[in-house]
């Protein structure tokens, strides 16, 4: 599996990232979820680049000419619940795509919070047959929910290519998708940070990107 780390390049991502992660920012609920959308936007641009295309003519009003057109059918795999804003920004380029929702959530099986299950508990998904899948999620701590994500989505048929896409991922995630994800397959994420907590979370990472986009939880 192919990774692309974006932020080993200075680019626009870095101060959106900047501001993702400074608790003298991310208070503004408003401002952290448009910094997820625009992190989204960024890496559907970038994605973008890699499809297939074709010619099309439009007439303008003075005359034809020959355009460039997007030949790939998309679909838009999101992880509820921190995966929507994630998922809103690459709607906005890919906006003819087709969209599938699982929820999948972290749930702690010791009274210490240092074991963690995945557990997946609904899915809405469209055919993927011969489509281009991307399934953004934001923090990628393990890569158990994104393994569940698309091992669910695969009962709907056999994608064309697939892009994950993250905007904090740990080594250990990587590396571990990179074991067992499809060799043709590309990791998209704005950061990858060293190590988890004894509680899973990702350091430094950001926090918890449901609770800093919604509110907390019970």
């Amino acid at each position: 599996m192919k990774v692309v780390n974006l932020s080993e390049q200075n680019s626009i991502v870095n101060t959106f990232l900047r501001e993702l992660r400074s608790v003298a920012i991310q208070g503004d609920s408003m401002r952290f979820r448009r910094n997820v959308e625009r992190i989204g936007e960024v890496m559907a641009y970038e994605i973008s680049k890699t499809l297939h295309y074709g010619q099309e003519t439009v007439q303008t009003p003075l005359a034809p000419i020959d355009m460039s057109v997007m030949r790939d059918r998309v679909v838009l795999g999101t992880i509820l619940r921190a995966g929507m804003p994630m998922h809103d920004g690459f709607f906005h380029y890919f906006d003819n795509a087709e969209n599938a929702f699982i929820s999948a959530y972290r749930r702690y099986t010791d009274e210490s919070q240092t074991d963690v299950e995945i557990v997946v508990e609904y899915m809405a998904a469209p055919s993927i047959e011969g489509k281009v899948l991307i399934l953004p999620d934001p923090m990628l701590a393990t890569g158990g929910s994104m393994e569940l994500a698309y091992r669910a989505l695969l009962s709907h048929g056999q994608p064309s290519a697939v892009h994950f896409a993250s905007i904090i991922a740990t080594r250990q995630a990587v590396e571990y998708l990179q074991e067992i994800m499809p060799a043709d397959a590309t990791l998209w994420v704005a950061a990858i940070d060293p190590i988890l907590n004894e509680h899973k979370y990702i350091v430094p990472g950001l926090g918890d990107a449901g609770d800093l986009c919604f509110g907390e939880k019970l």
